[in-house]
Formats: C-alpha cells, sequence, structure tokens
C-alpha cells in the first residue's frame, strides 16, 4: 500500500513482494500490480464502467479482450473498455501495472 505524505501526495513501491494483485491505492482511480509465474493466467472477467490501462513492466503476456488477444512485450502499454472479457495470461514471469479509472461515457 502507499504512504501518504502531508501535501496528500502518495507513493508506492513497484518493488513489492511480487504476490499475485496488490492494490497500491486506495480511492480512484484503482491502481494495481499485478505479478503472474509464467504459464499462470486469469480467467476472462469484466470491469464494467472502467477504462483500463495495462502497462507490461516485465516479462510477456497475452492479454485477451474479448475476441483479440494481443501478446504484450516489456514496455508496451494498452487502453481498452472494461466493460469486455479480460484474460491475462503470462508466458514467461511477468509484472505490469494497470490503472482502471472510471469511465468517461
Amino acid at each position: 500500500m502507499s504512504d501518504a505524505e502531508s501535501t496528500g501526495t502518495e507513493r508506492a513501491d513497484l518493488d513489492g513482494d511480487g504476490a499475485g494483485r496488490t492494490r497500491l491505492f486506495n480511492g480512484e482511480p484503482k491502481t494495481i500490480q499485478l505479478s503472474l509465474d509464467a504459464g499462470e493466467s486469469i480467467p476472462a472477467h469484466t470491469h464494467p464502467g472502467r477504462d483500463i490501462v495495462f502497462y507490461l513492466r516485465s516479462g510477456a503476456v497475452d492479454l485477451t479482450l474479448g475476441d483479440e488477444t494481443l501478446s504484450l512485450s516489456p514496455g508496451e502499454t494498452v487502453r481498452f473498455d472494461g466493460d469486455q472479457d479480460i484474460s491475462p495470461a503470462a508466458t514467461a514471469d511477468s509484472e505490469a501495472l494497470l490503472v482502471l479509472a472510471a469511465s468517461s461515457e
């Protein structure tokens, strides 16, 4: 979790324990650090009413969005609508940063 400073600024350490999903801040937008081992995946699910930014920090992930699968490499960033089915699958040990913001529509 983050440390709040007196200015209202929050900081989070992205070098956490590397265990699954870690919420970095309270409140909005929802910010998640995702760690997946090679061969690990998250079943298809949705985040209704959210716009999502998925930034792959390290590793390799096949990100299925509806009927499309994107093969991501470190440094790649994808923005998408959370109303569709989403399923990330790691093809190597991977870490990603996700920001889930309330949809503007």
